[in-house]
């Protein structure tokens, strides 16, 4: 099942923090009030330190691009946290939904194994 990722994988590289806020901001096109307002509002969720600084990930920076052409297309901040919520939910439906398949095949495969087995059908 080389495609059928397992519960509890590392966090990839993409979702890690690793810009500070000012490089964050030059990298997306918003200032970093912007990105602050959008961490109020609930749009963005950037890792931090220990010292309470924010850390934006890749991740957060195609968040941005995303929140960025919906701003582009007229829609506001209340919306754009629907979309972007339902998105998410998309997404995770879809990964839940590969993973039954993976395991689906694992089990026809286990069950087709004990039928050769034992010599039925």
């Amino acid at each position: 099942m080389g495609g059928c990722q397992l519960p509890g994988d590392p966090v990839s590289r993409s979702a890690r923090g690793v810009y500070g806020i000012t490089v964050a901001s030059e990298l997306s096109g918003f200032d970093p009030q912007t990105l602050r307002l959008y961490e109020r509002r609930g749009l963005l969720t950037p890792a931090r330190t220990d010292g309470d600084s924010r850390r934006y990930s890749d991740a957060n920076l195609e968040r941005l691009a995303r929140i960025s052409d919906l701003v582009s297309a007229g829609v506001n901040i209340a919306g754009i946290l629907q979309i972007l919520n339902l998105e998410h939910r998309n997404t995770e439906l879809e990964s839940d939904n590969s993973q039954l398949k993976c395991e689906n095949a694992r089990l026809r495969a286990a069950e087709s194994t004990a039928r050769r087995r034992t010599g039925s059908r």
